[in-house]
């Protein structure tokens, strides 16, 4: 999957996000992903649902007499016609706090005394924040969880109406494995397309195992947040690819813009996508990221006037790590991978295979997003199985024939992307 996080609220209506589909098409994607879709509560959050069973009003068209349905179904068929699958937040772990449903369903909620609870995370410092907009759905201690449950395949049932073919489950460690179990298998009875991807940031390898092995089809990884050299990313991918692949991302709706974050640093932007797009089974990337945005999305604040004025051009890069990722099938799953010994200690230099045997990779890359590194392997094949020739398919300045010894000087974040094999 290569997922292209269209963000709603800096897209605008519905009516208005042709341009941003044909984008994400030309650039090789073949997913947009959006955040919630469905009505908000009085906070405005997207992520605060009041209502799954009605448009976001801000999404809709002004003035238009097509239902907020109709909008939606069209938007989707333009998306389709452009050979990109739809996926949508699926948040169930919670609603408003303003929803009817806990008028309607009080059974269905966590108590925190008399009171509705609301859900809370702990911060590293220390301190515990809360939502007080949301209001936590009870799937474990329910009275009445049969009724809940085919509540939740309901909403699931409206959106896959709707044209969406993906669900990313938002939070969807916080729910038991049995509730998911049952809604993925009633789904995939129905319509045995639809694809699942776990959100589980945050949480243990054996946490995201035990959410994984419900029957979803991705979990989502922490590999943003990798340095390059410590050991957590490595294993956390060896004890979950059994069990499911995992989706990458240099940056998300919930981080600050790496643009941003990086001091401007166009050869990081870099560094992170080409490392995400090969690292994982999947890849996703929020809107702007291609264009150097630096304002961070806000699930209440951000409106389609905060679109920036580009400070660089990556769809081009983009579009060329996106044809590696789908021209060669060692990245196309969560195949055996090998971080190699370098005595560079400022290259990162790992092996991959495909997990059905069909071709190799080596890849290495400059850690430094700032300054050049000198690249030297005495012996390329010796990291190597298959003994067909090695091809450079880097995303920029390949070379046609791979010497031994090889030697290359990486411009800052540069990678060398080397394969046994094309497919």
């Amino acid at each position: 999957m290569k997922i292209y996080n269209l963000f709603p609220l800096l897209a605008g209506p519905f009516s208005d996000w042709k341009p941003h589909l044909e984008r994400a098409a030309g650039m090789g994607f073949d997913w947009i992903f959006v955040n919630p879709i469905q009505q908000p509560g009085m906070s405005g959050s997207l992520y605060s649902i009041a209502d799954y069973f009605k448009i976001n009003a801000a999404l809709l068209e002004p003035g238009s007499p097509k239902s907020g349905d109709t909008q939606v179904k069209e938007m989707v068929a333009q998306a389709e016609k452009l050979g990109l699958r739809m996926m949508v937040d699926l948040v169930i772990n919670h609603c408003a706090v303003d929803s009817a449903l806990v008028h309607e369903h009080p059974e269905w909620f966590v108590r925190d005394g008399d009171q509705i609870a609301h859900p809370f995370c702990m911060e590293d410092d220390g301190s515990k924040t809360v939502w007080g907009d949301l209001a936590q759905l009870d799937h474990r201690g329910s009275s009445d969880r049969e009724g809940l449950l085919r509540y939740c395949i309901e909403i699931v049932e409206y959106l896959v109406g709707l044209g969406f073919t993906g669900f990313r489950c938002d939070a969807a460690y916080q729910i038991p494995r049995d509730v998911w179990s049952r809604i993925i298998e009633h789904i995939r009875h129905q319509h045995p397309d639809t694809i699942f991807a776990a959100e589980t940031l945050g949480c243990s390898p054996r946490d995201t195992k035990e959410t994984a092995s419900a029957g979803f089809d991705y979990v989502f990884n922490s590999s943003k947040w990798w340095d390059f050299s410590s050991p957590w990313l490595l294993e956390q991918y060896e004890l979950t690819r059994q069990i499911a692949p995992s989706i990458s991302f240099p940056e998300s709706h919930d981080t600050d813009r790496l643009f941003s974050e990086s001091g401007n640093n166009i050869d990081a932007l870099k560094q992170r996508y080409l490392f995400a797009a090969l690292f994982s089974t999947g890849v996703m990337m929020p809107i702007g990221y291609e264009y150097g945005f630096s304002r961070r999305l806000h699930v209440v604040e951000t409106r389609p006037e905060h679109w920036e004025e580009p400070a660089v051009d990556l769809t081009d890069f983009i579009a060329r790590v996106n044809r590696i990722k789908s021209d060669y099938s060692v990245f196309q799953d969560e195949g055996p991978l090998q971080k190699l010994d370098h005595p560079n200690q400022a290259l990162l230099m790992f092996w991959k295979a495909s997990t059905n045997g069909d071709g190799e990779a080596l890849f290495a890359l400059n850690k430094d997003p700032w300054n050049r590194q000198h690249f030297h392997c005495y012996d390329l094949y010796r990291h190597v199985q298959d003994l067909a020739p090695l091809q450079d398919v880097s995303p920029e300045w390949p070379v046609e024939h791979l010497p031994t010894p090889f030697d290359f000087e990486l411009g800052p974040g540069m990678g060398r992307v080397m394969v046994s094999s094309v497919n």
